[in-house]
């Protein structure tokens, strides 16, 4: 059982110790993808951990990007919170509901999304929904009782990388890219999920499926596992590390990993294989 941390990860128990804590506020980041036909805001208005807010990821993003759920405006991000009635001096917790042995999935974009805007008090349930329902603990179908805060935003630059930075990067190899997606489809082996995407990797990236990261109950590994399997990937953990995935989501799973392990160097490539993958004028490997 890894030590609760409100600032990466924190247990069910602690969780449930805390939830009618005033400044404490939780948040269903539940999200699928289309080929698991699930419908996660109807998920959540059936049940949901008590106080919990829906965050959409699709909505809470730049709609002007013909990318999937790219990071929002500063100003679209604070005003969406302030409407949740999330803001300055709160705790967050952030969970979904993805269960199938795996402790989370959109969650973790989220809570790097927080610390992208500069707010470090935030964690990811660790086992999820799928954890808390397994325990018995409370849900409810009601929604949140809302009172505006105000909330402080100090967006990190140096937690997101474009394009044109990832390509740098792949060139120089002064940063580790390690790709969150399974084995297939990062050696190129399987067509993309998302129609017109060519198949393969980024040059010189590293891939660690996100999955790694999870013992077999869902939860997340402890630290000196997530190490090994950063490792076994022959990840260089003295650089800085960009994590790239499909569209962005997975990859913030390895960043609150290296996250947890005191490795606080890194980056999502917010367009991830999304955006390389369309471009022919962009390098593809394939292969291991």
């Amino acid at each position: 059982m890894p030590h609760s941390d409100p600032k990466t990860l924190v247990s069910t128990d602690w969780l449930e110790t805390h939830l009618n804590d005033p400044d404490l506020r939780v948040i269903d980041a539940s999200w699928y993808m289309p080929d698991m036909e699930r419908d996660a805001e109807a998920e959540y208005n059936a049940a949901h951990i008590p106080g919990a807010r829906y965050f959409d990821i699709d909505e809470i993003a730049d709609l002007r990007s013909d990318l999937p759920h790219m990071v929002p405006p500063v100003e679209k991000f604070m005003s969406r919170m302030r409407a949740m009635g999330i803001g300055d001096g709160h705790q967050v917790v952030v969970y979904d509901g993805i269960g199938n042995g795996m402790s989370m999935f959109s969650a973790a974009r989220v809570w790097w999304m927080f610390r992208l805007m500069g707010k470090t008090d935030i964690a990811v349930l660790d086992g999820g929904f799928a954890k808390w329902q397994a325990e018995g603990r409370m849900i409810e179908d009601l929604p949140p009782v809302i009172r505006d805060r105000h909330m402080t935003v100090s967006r990190q630059a140096h937690m997101i990388k474009d394009v044109t930075q990832v390509a740098a990067a792949s060139k120089l190899g002064d940063y580790e890219i390690v790709d969150a997606r399974g084995a297939e489809r990062f050696r190129g082996d399987v067509a993309e999920p998302r129609e017109g995407l060519r198949a393969g990797h980024i040059p010189n990236s590293k891939n660690l499926p996100f999955g790694e990261l999870f013992n077999a109950d869902g939860t997340m590994k402890d630290k000196d596992a997530i190490r090994a399997a950063f490792e076994a990937a022959n990840v260089d953990l003295k650089k800085p590390a960009i994590l790239s995935c499909g569209s962005g989501v997975t990859a913030s799973i390895l960043a609150l990993g290296l996250e947890r392990i005191g490795h606080d160097r890194h980056a999502v490539y917010d367009g991830s294989w999304s955006e390389w993958g369309m471009y022919n004028d962009l390098k593809v490997a394939t292969g291991e």
